[in-house]
């Protein structure tokens, strides 16, 4: 995939004295007081404010945050609290302007935060009219956001395609190069992990795999229905028994290619769903009718971490079990390692899994970490996200616009 990178317009020089319009995640958890509860959305955007910035370029930065409603500005929707620490982080002034979308006075050198752009009305609808204003207000539009690619509204797409140059900041670029390396152009054996409680939320990413990949490993919930689907007997588990046809369908797709989905040989059961439940490892033919399956054993667990040993490339989405209650967290934790321990390129994504890399300390050990949850998993079902359809579009036009 073509784009144009924000990073070779700055090495090129084209970047100074222009007006540049970047459109940031800065979507970041609040406390019942308006304090930031978790900022790395707003580490991660800096790299893009400051080479702007470096470029002596005039700067502006919008992001949503959270869902308010259209024309309404309230203070527990405001970006006030991104300021104070996008302030700190930059070591600068960072002002905040509300109602922008009719003008923004500002020059190079300068850099100022635009107010939550999901006020703006025509935002979520992406409406021609608000795009061809938020595109006259800058020079070079920045998309720098991966967690809002898969949407099509007004910053994100319409601004893009009316802009006189659309291109993809660092974020977004190294977003693109990997998914790329891992989806378009992979190193084999491609392993994928696609782990969840439900096959129905993830049916079609596995469904898309299963003609793509060397291996797909599932687990929790959802390789409990692949348990039900090879005629096993889970007890009482979580499971989705009308999808067992579908299940069926991925193991036979990937067995017409001489690949597989492995079953587990063995599990760890509990009686209740709770953190201090006693915890049982039992191979799959002793699961008893009132037996809980919250994770695979170690048997399992030992045969696939040789498996993505000799990984070329890994897409890991999901732990898998309930790697919350340390019982049944040995599963998920010998995957991680290893995939931390292998030579593939790996690419993780999803927030649960963001949460296991995290507990094991394994993040600088991961080829990347992907910072979008429902982009992510739109492009592991094989979609082209609306983001990139737009920015290489421009790109292959040249950016005249």
């Amino acid at each position: 995939m073509n784009f144009i990178r924000f990073t070779d317009l700055v090495a090129t020089g084209q970047v100074a004295g222009k007006r540049v319009f970047i459109r940031a995640d800065l979507n970041v958890p609040l406390d019942a007081g308006g304090q930031i509860t978790e900022d790395t959305r707003i580490r991660a955007s800096v790299a893009c404010i400051e080479l702007a910035l470096q470029a002596g370029a005039a700067v502006m930065v919008t992001s949503h945050l959270g869902r308010p409603t259209e024309g309404q500005l309230t203070p527990a929707d405001s970006l006030a609290p991104v300021a104070r620490r996008l302030s700190e982080l930059l070591g600068r002034d960072v002002p905040l302007l509300a109602n922008w979308v009719d003008g923004v006075t500002l020059q190079p050198g300068q850099l100022v935060l635009l107010e939550n752009c999901r006020i703006n009305k025509g935002e979520k609808k992406n409406s021609e009219d608000l795009a061809r204003k938020l595109s006259g207000l800058c020079d070079i539009f920045v998309h720098d956001a991966f967690g809002t690619a898969h949407r099509a509204e007004a910053s994100t797409y319409g601004i893009a395609q009316f802009a006189k140059v659309a291109c993809a900041g660092p974020l977004l670029a190294a977003e693109i190069d990997a998914i790329q390396k891992a989806l378009a152009n992979p190193k084999r054996p491609l392993v994928a992990i696609v782990a969840g409680s439900k096959v129905s939320t993830k049916l079609t990413i596995l469904q898309s795999l299963a003609v793509k990949v060397d291996g797909l490993i599932v687990g929790g919930g959802i390789a409990n229905t692949f348990m039900l689907a090879s005629g096993l007997k889970i007890g009482k588990s979580l499971a989705e028994a009308s999808l067992v046809n579908e299940a069926k369908a991925v193991i036979d797709a990937m067995r017409a290619r001489g690949a597989a989905v492995p079953i587990p040989l063995d599990v760890v059961t509990a009686k209740e769903f709770k953190a201090d439940a006693a915890a049982s490892v039992k191979a799959v033919a002793d699961v008893a009718d009132d037996d809980l399956i919250l994770d695979i054993g170690p048997t399992t667990a030992e045969l696939l971490a040789r498996q993505l040993k000799s990984a070329g490339t890994i897409v890991w989405n999901g732990p898998l079990g309930v790697f919350e209650f340390d019982a049944f967290a040995h599963g998920t934790e010998t995957v991680a390692r290893a995939i931390a321990a292998s030579s593939a390129f790996s690419i993780a994504g999803g927030g649960d899994t963001l949460a296991a890399i995290a507990k094991y300390g394994i993040a600088d050990r991961i080829g990347y970490i992907s910072t979008g949850g429902g982009a992510f998993l739109e492009v592991l079902e094989g979609k082209t996200l609306p983001a990139f359809e737009i920015l290489a579009r421009r790109a292959a036009q040249g950016s005249s616009g």
